[in-house]
């Protein structure tokens, strides 16, 4: 199994930044992408940003060129991080985070953070 425990989040102004991390644990030798997602109220949930294990980065088209993803690996953990710049009301909503296994293509989830822009 993997755990996966987010922290981060809160609230700011529209034009600013915050980051989100999310530490995943367990198997983590068996994730071979992880990333974010976000559900604002009353829509569906949305990839904003995921990375692979050989470092290969998506972005939703949303965020590009204001957010950015990273991923740090241990033996014993893996942690992606996500920075967020130039931040707008639109980008409110609970942020999470997400690890996929191979081959079982199994989805971890985490509780969720929220992310909230406004003034």
């Amino acid at each position: 199994q993997v755990q996966l425990v987010e922290s981060g989040g809160g609230l700011v102004q529209p034009g600013g930044s915050l980051s989100v991390s999310c530490v995943a644990s367990g198997r983590v030798f068996s994730i071979y992408v992880m990333g974010w997602y976000r559900q604002a109220p009353g829509k569906e949930r949305e990839m904003v940003a995921i990375i692979t294990r050989d470092d290969s980065i998506t972005y939703a088209d949303s965020v590009k060129g204001r957010f950015t993803i990273a991923r740090n690996s241990t033996p014993s953990t893996s942690t992606v991080y996500l920075q967020m710049d130039s931040l707008k009301p639109e980008d409110t909503a609970v942020y999470y985070c997400n690890a996929r296994d191979m081959p079982t293509l199994t989805d971890h989830w985490g509780q969720g953070t929220q992310v909230t822009v406004s003034t």
